[in-house]
């Protein structure tokens, strides 16, 4: 399989000089024509995606992931749509984007260029495939994608349509390569091929991203889990935050900016959990993973032992635990975030500027779902990932985080 990456990667390496050259007009031109080509095909991607769900369902994959995994008519749509979208926005290279002259007279411009070849691997969601096709390639960005085992047909099918699109364009069809072999020995070797892979970017699960860490000899940037939070401050309006909590806890639940921690004011929990409960009631049933006052609040609640309080559920479970302050508030959430997305609810601007300055995470809310977290809610068109890493991107990654830059200098003559 070493000599098919390597195939793989000298192809990437080739294109990727064809593709930072090509005009905006030109990389607009071929994200519409994939778009459609997309709808055209989604007969072939339905299909595709149908023997994927089977297996799925055979293998007994878990509503949450089953829910990652299926696509249908409007989600198809919503991926050609995302490509239209990311045709639509700004050309994020060439940008200058510092100038300055020198007092020897050399003239220095930093100018945004693509990264180069970027390689993804990704579990569960086929709608990826397409997404981090978009946005890598309106970056001048070849890519090569590493897909998990379970939407491997769906994520063939969705290849194939892009390429074919790409070749009707004129475009290099290497600007998407597609690994077809699922075993953990490819991806392993896949994270070692340093020599034509400029950055790897992990997006799934807790146990992905650190075998990428720890195997990796390509440049990382991390697209962490989501233990996300919601503070419910006892000055919070409890009615707005009852419905707040809803949304980001059952809208999806398989997704990482889904809510998996209440942390709530110990004067506010009286009134709020039982209101929340019976408010979840009418939606899904959601177990309550509590410490001792929210288990005497809310009798059917169950213990949380130390671990809860750190997962990431993808479930219909929540942990739930109060506190006596803002401040212990914000250190527990320090202590269990995953520092992707946490939020306060709050009608104190004090509390809420607190919150926001001292919660160490990529996405601070204030009276709003952390279901927001999404390239798409930010306007970036279709994201590449949720980075919680510092360096060199973090939060919801578009366009400009999927370039670098390089400089520019002019003189006319000037020796050192």
């Amino acid at each position: 399989m070493m000599n098919s990456l390597e195939e793989m990667g000298k192809k990437a390496v080739m294109a990727k000089y064809r593709l930072q050259v090509l005009t905006a007009e030109e990389k607009n031109q071929a994200l519409l024509q994939a778009a459609q080509g997309l709808q055209a095909d989604r007969e072939a991607i339905l299909a595709a995606n149908g023997l994927d769900m089977q297996a799925g369902r055979e293998n007994g994959m878990h509503a949450g992931l089953l829910d990652r995994l299926k696509l249908d008519e409007s989600r198809i749509n919503g991926m050609a749509e995302g490509l239209r979208q990311v045709a639509e926005l700004p050309d994020p290279t060439g940008r200058v984007l510092d100038s300055r002259e020198r007092p020897n007279g050399l003239r220095l411009k930093k100018v945004s260029v693509p990264l180069g070849v970027i390689g993804i691997i990704y579990e569960s969601r086929p709608n990826v495939t397409a997404d981090a096709f978009a946005l890598c390639f309106k970056a001048g960005n070849g890519v090569i994608l590493k897909g998990g085992s379970d939407a491997i047909r769906s994520n063939m099918a969705i290849a194939a349509s892009i390429r074919g699109s790409l070749e009707k364009a004129g475009v290099p069809k290497e600007a998407l390569q597609l690994i077809e072999a699922t075993d953990r020995e490819t991806a392993t070797a896949f994270m070692k091929c340093k020599d034509y892979i400029d950055v790897l970017i992990p997006r799934g699960s807790a146990g992905l991203i650190r075998a990428a860490v720890e195997n990796s000899t390509i440049p990382i940037i991390e697209t962490g889990t989501g233990n996300c939070h919601i503070y419910i401050d006892e000055s919070a309006d409890l009615e707005e935050a009852v419905r707040i909590v809803i949304n980001a806890k059952t809208q999806r639940i398989g997704v990482c900016n889904a809510c998996e921690s209440l942390v709530i004011h110990e004067k506010a929990a009286g009134d709020f959990l039982p209101a929340l409960q019976k408010g979840l009631e009418q939606v899904h049933m959601v177990e309550i993973r509590g410490d001792a006052q929210v288990c005497r609040i809310l009798p059917d609640a169950v213990s949380a032992t130390e671990s809860d309080y750190g997962r990431e559920y993808l479930d219909y479970m929540l942990s739930a635990v109060t506190v006596g302050s803002t401040e212990e508030a914000i250190a527990h959430i320090n202590r269990y975030s995953t520092h992707h997305s946490d939020a306060i609810l709050t009608r104190d601007p004090e509390m809420a500027e607190k919150f926001t300055r001292e919660v160490d995470s990529a996405c601070v809310y204030v009276n709003a779902s952390t279901r927001f977290t999404d390239g798409f809610e930010f306007g970036f068109g279709a994201e590449i990932g949720i980075s919680t890493q510092k360096l060199h991107a973090r939060g919801p990654m578009g366009l400009s985080e999927l370039t670098t830059y390089k400089y520019i200098i002019e003189g006319n003559g000037q020796i050192r």
